[in-house]
């Protein structure tokens, strides 16, 4: 009997201990669905003082599989709830992206006695037909909630946008165009954004088309946005176009178009490329709808070149932290920038601050600090006359490094001794973003999670999101300058984890 209980005890002991160690990379203050695979962040709508997020699931394995829409709810963007898988795969196919709109005219008709729809618009893949018509698989589709987003039902009508005969027809991004008194639905069509309006989300008309002959086509266009900024009293709509692969450090990534839009076309400033983040870890990223004048992006941290091999488990993937958006010019040219919400200082706890600090080869921040965390914001200015890098380390001896090369005018961030990179070739590697600011001065910003660092330089002009997978957290902290700089300013302030939901 000795034997049996002591038995027993040995394996829930080993049990736990694999559930911790399987645990060791589950970001703190991301989104990660307790377990099996995410992808693309969906249909992400406030409404009644809570922020709905949707994304790409399959709840039968932690690799890609027949696509549903998993759902999470939150009344800051930071604590995020899981809810109950919101959308199934049905005979029309699996549930590809989308977006969701609050329906507040009943233009749908979807609301009795008064109830105000969400509406879900998404793209339908059939997998039945893709070796007999492929050009005819994908078709957009609608489902509605009456209860605030606790359920929802198919419409009966779909598809309600049928394929006229292009393999990647898919994403719908939908918006209300209040100029014209009508939807439109941004959609990715294979190498290009195709534009189309509606009265009532049902009966949809072809608008135009924009991007063949525009940035890069280095893969195929996915997961498109389109909305409105205001910068110095003019109205610049922006376009934004995930591709897949061809981003600038290698697999997928984001790029965006800044211009004009009249409710039927949109007209680019220029045709050039730019990225929205240089990182390697932020796809698919779009906006939530129904938030007023605040325009807030988050992503999917993760990379289709690796996706289905990062080491965690029981689940695979996690959003960025959310975005406000905004437009900043350097010269003439006009940039798209990304901050962390200002939701996320929530987690602050007491830091520390430091002026006018000289740095000769290395200074060690978690003795100043003698808080050993790897759950940070830190916060940083200095002249942009030296070479300089972050340097996040652990006792096994993993190094993850976030620096500004002087000569090249670029951050980077090197993950090639950052831990676990084996499981595939690409993964570690440094990898670069170009410094847009013409500033005399540098800012960083650089919220580092269990696995994850993303950083906003310069006001958000130039960004970056990396994951990577350490062998026990990175808690150690410094900074190094073998020219020696001088920081103007430093805050360095710990996250606290307890405050992560639903895990």
């Amino acid at each position: 009997m000795k034997n049996s209980l002591l038995s027993i005890l040995v394996t829930l002991l080993t049990f736990a201990g694999s559930t911790v160690l399987a645990q060791t990379h589950r970001p703190r203050f991301h989104f990660s669905p307790k377990a099996h695979w995410i992808n693309d962040p969906n249909g992400m709508v406030y409404y009644k003082g809570v922020y709905h997020l949707f994304c790409q699931y399959y709840p039968e394995s932690s690799v890609w599989g027949p696509m549903h829409w998993v759902h999470a709810t939150s009344k800051d963007m930071v604590h995020w709830q899981e809810q109950p898988v919101a959308l199934y795969p049905d005979s029309l196919g699996y549930i590809f992206s989308g977006s969701a709109v609050v329906d507040i005219n009943n233009t749908t008709g979807f609301g009795k006695n008064g109830q105000t729809p969400l509406v879900a618009i998404f793209t339908h893949h059939n997998p039945k037909l893709e070796k007999q018509k492929p050009e005819q698989v994908e078709s957009q589709s609608l489902a509605y909630s009456l209860d605030e987003g606790k359920t929802w039902t198919k419409y009966a009508g779909n598809p309600v946008l049928s394929n006229p005969g292009i393999t990647d027809f898919r994403d719908p991004k939908v918006r209300w165009y209040e100029a014209g008194k009508k939807w439109i639905m941004t959609l990715a069509t294979k190498d290009r954004i195709t534009f189309f309006s509606s009265p009532d989300l049902k009966s949809w008309s072809k608008e135009s088309d924009f991007g063949s002959d525009a940035g890069a086509h280095g893969g195929v266009w996915e997961c498109p946005d389109l909305f409105p900024l205001t910068h110095n009293g003019k109205t610049v709509w922006v376009l934004i176009v995930n591709i897949n692969p061809g981003g600038p450090n290698g697999g997928s990534a984001t790029q965006y178009f800044l211009g004009d839009f009249d409710g039927k076309a949109f007209k680019a400033y220029s045709k050039e490329t730019k990225w929205m983040d240089f990182g390697p870890d932020n796809y698919a990223g779009v906006t939530f709808s129904n938030t007023g004048n605040r325009t807030v992006l988050m992503g999917w941290m993760n990379n289709w070149q690796y996706a289905d091999k990062v080491p965690t488990s029981p689940w695979r993937g996690a959003t960025t932290v959310p975005r406000e958006m905004g437009l900043k010019a350097v010269g003439n040219e006009l940039y798209l920038t990304s901050t962390p919400i200002k939701e996320l200082n929530g987690l602050d706890e007491p830091g520390v601050s430091l002026k006018s600090l000289t740095v000769k080869d290395s200074y060690d921040l978690t003795a100043k600090t003698k808080k050993e965390t790897s759950l940070f914001k830190l916060e940083l200015t200095a002249p942009a006359t030296a070479d300089f890098s972050v340097v996040l380390a652990n006792k096994q001896g993993n190094e993850l490094v976030v620096g500004y090369d002087k000569k090249a005018n670029a951050y980077y961030i090197d993950r090639s001794k950052s831990g676990k990179i084996d499981f595939e070739k690409g993964f570690g590697k440094r990898h670069t973003a170009p410094r847009l600011s013409a500033d005399a001065n540098l800012s960083m910003t650089l919220l580092s999670d269990v696995a994850s660092v993303e950083l906003f330089a310069d006001g958000g002009l130039t960004v970056m999101t990396e994951i990577f997978f350490p062998e026990s957290d990175m808690t150690q902290l410094s900074i190094k300058s073998a020219q020696g700089i001088a920081i103007s300013s430093l805050k360095l302030t710990p996250l606290n984890a307890s405050q992560k939901e639903g895990m």
